[in-house]
């Protein structure tokens, strides 16, 4: 089942930029996949060790030579999903058409496998924390903060990609291997659990980063549980966590032009991915997404933007100005025109090998924060509180305040602010189609998806892990 596969696998070289505890010459600690049993505290010896591993964790999020996961696919696959992005090479596509089988593999080799993948390390680091003697407490909490954010952003991901799925929080290899589905509720309480323990011990400054915005801290696990919370209807608690950052101006604030939001470590960021400004040849991006958008003069991008979301931008949105470009491309038989997400500007063609990033892969952002409030505030019947968070994101984007008054058409100019401000994004726009009961109304008619049902807002359980593990069931609808 998730973990079989790692039995027989090489052992798990964690590779790639040394986060700024580490120095940067050293390998990561790697950390060998489970057979029986694994024991972690022989890698654990000392507090270097432990920061090692971490940082191969922290690698991997933007390690851009594997399409999976943390590298923009979660962006590219949910946008084409829902209705943000089509890709340039249409032929067989099944996930802009809403059409995928339970064999197609593009979930479970670019999520399903990675996450549960990340998972089994994080486990592992904290088992490795609780049994060693090396490390000072102050570390291990440091450590355990940023693990267990990690071992929830996972779980995040996988709830709201496939449903029920299986909870892993340990290394054992024979239970994993016959591990059932948990329930939405379970998975949920976990990854609640997780963030709560990771703000009691992370720290509230970004002194682990040497001030950059690249290390986990109590922050960060802050804006994310605000968000699970808004997912789970705890509408008072998403309102707490999301004001609880807003408030602290001293370290985040809208930046003036929405130009500057994705500047590495801008008053906006929450958390960023470090970019490594010495890879090279495929791996040579400036950020994660360049590989799919910002091609070079007279190419296609590999996805671009649908009609649907061109359309929905407001005349003189700053947001369609600046986080827009387009490309116009001669097929040989006609010329057409393709948008594309343009919050990132410097791609491979415009940064020299070496050259310091001026970008960061944007992970968290205060403007969520916003919009997690505003909606939170809507529903709570605190209108005027709502109001006052929708309009700071419009006037940034250069837009007059909303026009909306009744608590309906405000959780509509909610729904609207979030579709624009975080296009393009973490797959923002297809949790919220889903969570929010519209994915049905707005897919339904749109003619590409003319063969839409309702259970494909579930992905399908890779059948051959139902194979390794019987106790394993499919979602509704496929077979």
């Amino acid at each position: 089942m998730l973990f079989k596969q790692l039995s027989i696998q090489r052992h798990i070289s964690i590779i790639g930029i040394f986060i700024c505890c580490c120095v940067s010459c050293k390998k990561y600690v790697q950390i060998a996949p489970p057979t029986n049993t694994i024991t972690t505290s022989q890698v654990f010896a000392d507090s270097a060790n432990a920061l090692s591993a971490l940082g191969g964790l922290y690698a991997d999020m933007i390690n851009t030579g594997s399409v999976a996961f943390g590298d923009g696919f979660i962006t590219v696959y949910c946008g084409a999903s829902a209705d943000e992005l089509l890709p340039f090479e249409s032929s067989g596509d099944q996930v802009s058409t809403n059409t995928l089988i339970a064999s197609s593999g593009v979930f479970f080799n670019g999520v399903w496998i990675p996450a549960y993948n990340y998972i089994y390390r994080t486990n592992a680091i904290l088992e490795g924390l609780e049994s060693s003697r090396g490390i000072s407490s102050a570390v291990k909490d440091q450590i355990r903060g940023e693990t267990k954010f990690f071992r929830a952003f996972f779980n995040f991901y996988l709830v709201n990609l496939f449903g029920d799925v299986p909870l892993i929080t340990n290394t054992n290899y024979k239970t994993n291997t016959l591990a059932p589905q948990a329930p939405m509720a379970s998975i949920y309480q976990s990854i609640e659990d997780d963030l709560k323990d990771a703000q009691s011990v992370l720290p509230e400054d970004y002194s682990a980063g040497n001030g950059e915005r690249i290390r986990i801290n109590k922050w960060a696990a802050t804006a994310l549980l605000a968000r699970v919370y808004l997912y789970t209807n705890k509408y008072d608690s998403a309102e707490a966590q999301a004001s609880s950052i807003i408030n602290a101006t001293g370290l985040f604030s809208l930046t003036d032009s929405v130009n500057d939001a994705f500047l590495k470590n801008s008053t906006e960021a929450i958390l960023q991915w470090q970019i490594n400004s010495n890879l090279s040849g495929a791996n040579y991006n400036a950020t994660a997404e360049e590989v799919y958008f910002a091609r070079a003069p007279f190419y296609p991008p590999t996805h671009y933007l649908t009609d649907q979301l061109l359309a929905a931008f407001e005349p003189g949105d700053m947001r369609k100005i600046k986080w827009l470009d387009s490309t116009v491309y001669n097929s040989g038989s006609s010329t057409s025109t393709y948008y594309y997400p343009y919050k990132y500007k410097i791609g491979t063609f415009q940064r020299s090998p070496g050259a310091e990033p001026t970008e960061y892969y944007m992970v968290l952002r205060l403007a969520e924060q916003y919009l997690i409030r505003a909606e939170a505030r809507a529903q709570e019947n605190d209108l005027s509180g709502a109001i006052s968070d929708i309009d700071a994101i419009r006037n940034r984007a250069g837009l007059p305040n909303t026009t909306a008054v009744s608590q309906t058409d405000i959780l509509g100019a909610v729904a609207q602010e979030r579709r624009i401000e975080l296009f393009a994004e973490w797959g923002h726009r297809w949790l919220d189609l889903k969570r929010t009961g519209q994915a049905h109304n707005v897919l339904s008619v749109i003619p590409y998806k003319s063969q839409w049902q309702d259970y494909q807002q579930l992905y399908p359980i890779p059948p051959t892990e139902m194979i390794s593990d019987p106790n394993l069931k499919q979602n509704p609808g496929y077979y």
